[in-house]
This record gives C-alpha cells, structure tokens and sequence, in this order.
C-alpha cells in the first residue's frame, strides 16, 4: 500500500530526474553554440546522432560529415563569432525532446574592431532523443527573424 510519504518521494525523485534530463539538454544546445563559437567543427559530431539532419540558412546538411563540413563553411572566415542562445523552451516526452530557443549571433570580420558586424537574430528548433551517450540532437532549423548589416543576398528567400 503506497502512504503520503512514497508517493511524495516518488514525485520528487521523478521531478529530479525531469530536470536532470532538462540541464543535460540544455547543455547539448549550449554546447553546440561553444562549438561554432571556437571552431570546434569535430566536437560537433558528438552533439548530434549519426543521421541527424540541419536546416539553417547556410543550407541543408544531413549525416557528421555533412554537419561538420557546413559548419566549417560557414563559422571559419570571420574573426569573431558569437551564438547567444536564449529563452529554452524544453517540452520532453520520454526519450525524445522538442526545444525552441532564441539565437542572436554575431559575426565580426575583424573581430573587437569590426566597426558594423553582422547581426543575425534567428528562432531555433530543436528535435533531441536520449541515447546511450545522453541526449543527442536528430533535428535542428533556424529561422531567421532580423538582421543588421546583412552581407548581400545572404538571407534571400
């Protein structure tokens, strides 16, 4: 017969366990910004799984190779990167996770003294799935929202 006090502790031992699943996804996501921050290309494969597809407006990439070789093309040439992300919205349902997020980056050619770096503020959208190592991103898509000092035909649509 379950008392007052096991259902209690059940209840908490469940909500831990929800937001132990909560800080490891949000560091899945924080670490990806580090990542393309600091050109990190080959630790991205460990963010994402095997068949993971990106949707961004660099393109399409689906599979490691793909991922890590769109990021490169993109986050090499200029000097100074930055991905802020913010407003983790988390919605979990077993071993599989929806997130959506804000994302301001920054891209600064010549780094501190870039007089007009590029801003891009941006919605993200995560599909995540709890594996063996952890929790793994199978879906990204980024939707830019506005944009400063945009490079010409960047975000064409």
């Amino acid at each position: 017969m379950q008392t007052a006090d096991t259902t209690l502790t059940m209840n908490a031992d469940a909500s831990v366990r929800d937001l132990v699943d909560r800080l490891q996804i949000e560091e899945c996501i924080s670490a990806l910004g580090r990542c393309l921050d600091e050109r990190d290309f080959e630790a991205i494969r460990g963010l994402f799984t095997e068949d993971a597809s990106v949707h961004t407006p660099g393109g399409t990439a689906t599979g490691h190779d793909a991922l890590v070789e769109q990021a490169r093309r993109w986050h090499s040439t200029d000097e100074g990167i930055q991905h802020l992300i913010t407003n983790l919205l988390v919605e979990r349902d077993g071993d599989r996770a929806s997130v959506r997020t804000n994302l301001l980056v920054s891209f600064a050619r010549a780094g501190v003294a870039d007089p007009a770096p590029f801003l891009l503020g941006e919605v993200y959208r995560f599909q995540l799935r709890r594996t063996g190592a952890g929790w793994r991103i199978t879906e990204l898509s980024s939707t830019p929202v506005w944009s400063v000092n945009q490079p010409a035909g960047l975000l064409t649509k």
